[in-house]
C-alpha cells in the first residue's frame, strides 16, 4: 500500500484529500505546514507527495526545491495542488521539478486519476524509456545522462534541453523554439541564457559534445 503525504494548510481541503485517497487504497498522512511535514518525512520517505504551494511558513515551490536537491528525496514524485492558474506559474512549478499540476478547484476523480498515473509511470515496476543518440543516452523517468560511457550530471534545464534536441535530433531546433519549450513564452530574459546552457551542456557531455552542432544564424541541431 503506497504512502502518500498531503502538505496543505486548508482544512477542508486536506481532508478531502485524505478521505478520496484513502477510500481509493492508498496509506495516507496530512500537513498543514512544511515545519510539520519536514518532521514527518524525517521520519519515513513517501511514495508520493500532494503539495500546496501557498503554506502559511513556507512556500511549496520552497518545499519543492529543496526536495529535489536532496539525493534522498530527489526523484519523489510530486504533484503541485494550487489555486494559481495563470500560465507562468505552472511553468514556475514544473521548472522547479515538479511532476504535475492540479489547480483548485479540482474533481475527486481528476485527483485520484492523477495519483494513479504518476505512481504507474513512477513505480517500482515502471519501464524506463529511453532517449538515445550515438553516445549520449538520457533516462527520462530518472532524469539521469550518460555520455560516452560516464554519467553526467545535469542540471534541470539541462536535462530538457538535451532531451528536446535529442527527441529531434536531424532537425534544426530555431533559437525561439528552444526558449519557447524549455523557458516558455513569458521568459523575459535575453537569448544569451540559450548559449549559455548550450556551453555548459557540452562541457559536461565531454567528448560527445560534438553531437551538439551550432546552426549560424538559426539555432542548434543534435545528430
Amino acid at each position: 500500500m503506497s504512502l502518500i503525504y498531503i502538505v496543505e494548510d486548508d482544512s477542508n481541503i486536506r481532508e478531502i484529500e485524505l478521505f478520496a485517497l484513502q477510500n481509493s487504497g492508498y496509506k495516507t498522512d496530512g500537513f498543514e505546514c512544511a515545519s510539520d511535514f519536514w518532521k514527518g518525512i524525517r521520519k519515513k520517505i513517501p511514495a508520493l507527495i500532494l503539495l500546496d504551494i501557498m503554506l502559511p511558513d513556507e512556500d511549496g515551490i520552497t518545499v519543492l526545491k529543496k526536495l529535489r536537491s536532496h539525493p534522498d528525496t530527489e526523484k519523489l514524485p510530486i504533484i503541485l495542488v494550487t489555486a494559481r492558474t495563470t500560465e507562468i506559474d505552472k511553468v514556475k512549478g514544473l521548472d522547479s521539478g515538479a511532476d504535475d499540476y492540479i489547480t483548485k478547484p479540482f474533481g475527486v476523480m481528476e485527483l485520484i486519476s492523477r495519483v494513479k498515473a504518476l505512481l504507474r509511470r513512477t513505480g517500482p515496476g515502471a519501464q524506463e524509456s529511453r532517449l538515445v543518440l550515438a553516445d549520449i543516452i538520457l533516462h527520462p523517468a530518472s532524469r539521469s545522462c550518460e555520455a560516452a560511457g560516464k554519467p553526467v550530471e545535469l542540471t534541470y534545464k539541462e536535462f530538457e534541453l538535451l532531451s528536446l534536441l535529442v527527441r529531434n535530433a536531424g532537425t534544426v531546433l530555431t533559437r525561439d523554439v528552444l526558449m519557447e519549450h524549455i523557458w516558455g513564452t513569458d521568459f523575459a530574459g535575453e537569448s544569451r541564457t540559450l548559449d549559455v546552457h548550450i556551453k555548459t551542456l557540452r562541457k559536461k557531455l565531454g567528448p560527445a559534445e560534438s553531437h551538439i552542432k551550432t546552426i549560424r544564424n538559426v539555432g542548434y541541431l543534435a545528430d
